[in-house]
């Protein structure tokens, strides 16, 4: 074999085609890694716009072997290994062709295009550079070809879809260079390892080599070793005095963590985690012969982890106040902090500021993360801005007012006391953040009141509870139908309240609260030991004006918590609108689905008339055609902009495989709910399923609940539904439930080990509702069905049934189908639940 270092553009050109093997996974990359790999390429963007030199940035490895050469044919290639590499940058260029497209760049367009994606004299299967596996081979030409298809709900059309958000949001806040400097990254600036097998090499012995090697050294092994073998005297005694017990103390990974974020706060915060032992070395190396050096850099990381180790148990901390906002940040969760933390700890112990003044300085990244939670404000660049702290501070003033300034900057987005306010009154707070940052929120709304008897939240095992209920009962629609504005329906104001913040509280009694109308819940709330809980009991009614009200103050309360930024301006324009927010969600959309001017307002907390004016003033915007009325018909206002040639948006929609009735309205099924839009923008909107491992036996008290609401709303299905339980049980599986507004039922597989569990299950069954989520946003996170073709199979399964009609753009989404199919088609069920079940196993045995 050999290897060379070549940029992506080298790597791909000329009369090439690589192809992944069938025996190959299928494309699996996900918001995740691609999001990791675009900060990436922002950060060398940003080098090269400020005439920085940018070195190129290491990909990994692709290796290569020589496939059958056909007469005028092109030279083939297997891909052994690096196929999701080679295709989420192949997906990229895919996307920069069509942004290009967007922009007017026709030279760009068939730049990319000729350059990268194809080999233009040929034709077939030769005319693609990349040939993916089968089940990926579709989704990946159909962005290739710009099909109508393109851009589809599996992981080909999600990377696509990323990449052409991506994309948007930087042309919008770029200059007009900024494009091609994305080009020449991408072309240029990526650095890949091509590894090249020999004619009559074993491809796939050495594929099974590549992937089923031993753990590797971490970075902090490779470092370690360097280290002492600096150390041939002192090593033994510095390794048992020093390096050892911290290793032990830190554990591995906290270990790794230490030694990164000891290059951070030393200011090369532009050092990613993978570069550790690269830089700690070239750090290191000056210093080789002079064991007397060394030690001491030894002894500094071993103070600086006594200091991180404050950090991640904030128990150990001395000071009171010290400690009480590091055990903040901690309940907050995330590692964001870090940098900042440990370089005041450093400062603290060199006497530079004192304990009071560093707490003061960690509320205000409590404050700072608290208000862009509660704004939504994107969390791309978050990490940068805490890395690049410990070097930006200003070291002539106190600690606290050196980083009140530093998060102040413009381009850092604190948000200010009038962007809080309108935020806690019209956000759909619910979908902000992760779970455990939505309750500390509130939690510390609780706190304010200042209680004479405060709740022990240690012990409290509470909830985030909706006042007005997610799936209300009549008599909640026939109150707001009071409080509605001209040309809006309750169903609409509704959905514009009930996850904001005013609506939102926190119990322990969820499932008794359920849906309930307004006064059962008062009865409930009035016993609580939570002041804000009291306060909603004391209220006459609950409807938007009521919310509103307790939106205002809590506003007050949060305004007094967490202090806003030095000059705080409101924004003004694009992102004081939303319309940045809503013009990535529309990018988002799968091709063959559809949305509604009610579910852009409900997730951007506007309302569905701004909404229309702004999207019917600019038709251009990607995807506006797939907005409809809540009938699901084209609105009558809509019209292209003049002088375009692209045709009526049903007939467009209708190319995608958006279907519509003999009326004009699209079919339902494909429509994404503003919940669904939430989830493709990478917000954690799930409803709480239970991933601990459950005590023998079922929750009994919960399976009664779970049979008495499916007795009472769906006795038809009843008989369908409990024989499908126990064939789930007899078949290994066990049955959880939830403990929220319904009690929804899981039936559940664990195929793991008691030390790491490894929990998946293919439906939520609602008994209220009356309908049944198919999961797949969750098995694409699980073996086997992170694989598309197998979640496509499962679909392809249950749609063969008689009543389920699951849309294949949902593929990362949960789809539902009516419970009630379960009365006639019980045991056609259980067969899919039997090839499920079958599946999962047999990957059980493979990874074993």
């Amino acid at each position: 074999m050999r290897a060379q270092e070549i940029t992506f553009l080298k790597l791909v050109q000329g009369d090439k085609q690589f192809q992944v093997p069938l025996y190959q996974r299928t494309y699996s990359w996900g918001r995740e890694q691609l999001q990791r790999l675009w900060e990436d390429i922002g950060e060398l963007v940003d080098q090269h716009l400020a005439g920085e030199p940018a070195a190129p940035h290491f990909l990994g490895s692709v290796v290569l072997a020589p496939g059958q050469i056909q007469a005028g044919g092109v030279q083939r290639w297997l891909v052994v290994d690096g196929q999701q590499r080679l295709t989420t940058l192949m997906l990229a260029f895919t996307a920069l062709r069509d942004h290009l497209k967007e922009t007017g760049d026709a030279r760009g367009v068939d730049r990319v295009h000729r350059q990268v994606l194809v080999n233009e004299f040929h034709e077939g299967m030769d005319h693609y550079r990349l040939l993916p596996t089968q089940a990926d081979r579709d989704a990946y030409t159909a962005c290739v070809q710009s099909r109508a298809e393109a851009g589809g709900g599996d992981n080909i059309g999600a990377a696509y879809r990323f990449f052409r958000g991506a994309l948007t949001q930087g042309h919008e806040a770029g200059d007009e260079q900024w494009t091609a400097t994305v080009e020449t990254v991408l072309k240029d600036l990526l650095s890949i390892v091509e590894i090249t097998a020999e004619p009559g090499d074993n491809v796939y012995r050495i594929f099974e080599s590549i992937n089923n090697t031993g753990v590797g050294l971490s970075q902090s092994d490779l470092l370690r070793n360097y280290v002492f073998m600096l150390l041939p005297k002192r090593g033994e005694r510095i390794y048992q005095e020093l390096w050892l017990p911290m290793q032990q103390s830190l554990g591995p990974k906290n270990l790794e963590l230490l030694v990164w974020l000891d290059l951070v706060v030393r200011g090369h915060y532009k050092t990613k985690q993978s570069e550790i032992y690269r830089e700690q070395q070239k750090r290191l190396q000056p210093l080789a012969g002079d064991e007397d050096a060394l030690q001491r850099e030894i002894e500094q990381l071993v103070e600086r982890a006594g200091r991180f180790l404050r950090i991640v148990e904030p128990a150990r901390e001395q000071s009171p106040a010290l400690r009480a906002i590091l055990e903040r940040l901690t309940s907050w969760g995330g590692q964001t902090h870090y940098p900042l933390a440990l370089h005041l700890l450093d400062l603290l112990a060199v006497g530079r500021t004192t304990p009071d003044d560093a707490a003061q300085a960690l509320g205000y990244v409590e404050s700072y993360l608290v208000r862009r939670l509660i704004c939504q404000t994107p969390t791309s660049g978050l990490n940068r801005i805490f890395m690049e702290a410990p070097k930006e501070l200003e070291t002539d003033r106190p600690a606290a007012e050196a980083v009140r300034r530093f998060l102040s900057g413009r381009r850092r987005r604190w948000p200010s006391d009038e962007e809080l306010r309108e935020a806690v009154r019209a956000k759909p707070f619910y979908w902000s953040g992760r779970p455990p940052q939505r309750s500390f929120i509130l939690r510390r709304l609780e706190e304010s009141y200042r209680a004479s008897e405060p709740v022990d939240f240690a012990k409290a095992s509470l909830s985030v509870e909706h006042v007005l209920p997610q799936r209300p009962a009549p008599a909640w629609f026939d109150l707001l139908a009071e409080e509605t504005e001209p040309n809006q329906t309750p169903q609409e104001l509704h959905d514009l309240l009930v996850h904001t913040l005013g609506n939102l509280t926190l119990t322990g009694d969820n499932a008794k609260l359920s849906n309930h109308p307004f006064e059962r819940k008062q009865q409930i709330l009035d016993c609580s030991a939570l002041r804000m809980n009291l306060e909603i009991a004391s209220a006459q009614r609950w409807g938007k004006a009521q919310i509103l009200e307790r939106a205002d103050r809590l506003a007050d309360r949060a305004v007094g918590l967490w202090p806003g930024p030095i000059g705080g301006v409101k924004p003004t324009g694009e992102e004081a609108s939303g319309w940045a927010e809503l013009r990535a969600a529309l990018v988002a959309m799968p091709s063959g689905t559809w949305t509604t001017y009610g579910d852009l307002a409900e997730l951007i907390g506007s309302h569905p008339v701004p909404v229309g004016t702004y999207l019917g003033a600019n038709t251009s915007v990607i995807g506006a055609y797939r907005v409809l009325t809540v009938e699901g018909k084209i609105s009558t206002s809509f019209r292209w902009a003049d002088g375009s040639d692209r045709p009526p948006p049903q007939e467009l929609l209708a190319s995608e495989g958006v279907r519509f009735d003999s009326l004009g309205r699209a079919h339902a099924s494909q429509r994404l709910s503003a919940a669904e839009l939430a989830t493709l923008l990478g917000r954690d909107v799930a409803q709480p399923v239970a991933h601990d491992p459950l005590p023998e036996g079922e929750d009994t008290e919960a399976a009664e609940r779970f049979r008495a609401q499916l007795r009472q709303n769906w006795p038809d299905a009843y008989a369908g539904i409990m024989a499908a339980l126990d064939f789930w049980r007899r078949q290994g599986g066990h049955v959880t439930y939830g403990r929220h507004e319904e009690t929804s039922c899981f039936p559940m597989l664990d195929l793991g080990t008691s030390r790491r569990p490894h929990l998946m299950w293919p439906v939520g069954i609602y008994p209220v509702s009356g309908t049944v989520e198919v999961v797949f946003q969750y098995l694409k996170t699980r073996s086997p069905f992170d694989d598309t073709g197998q979640r496509r199979e499962l679909l392809n399964r249950l749609n063969k049934i008689d009543g389920i009609d699951l849309p294949e753009a949902k593929l990362e989404l949960r789809p539902s189908f009516p419970l009630g199919v379960f009365a006639e088609h019980g045991d056609e069920i259980c067969e899919v639940l039997d090839w499920f079940v079958g599946v999962a196993a047999l990957d059980l045995a493979r990874r074993v």
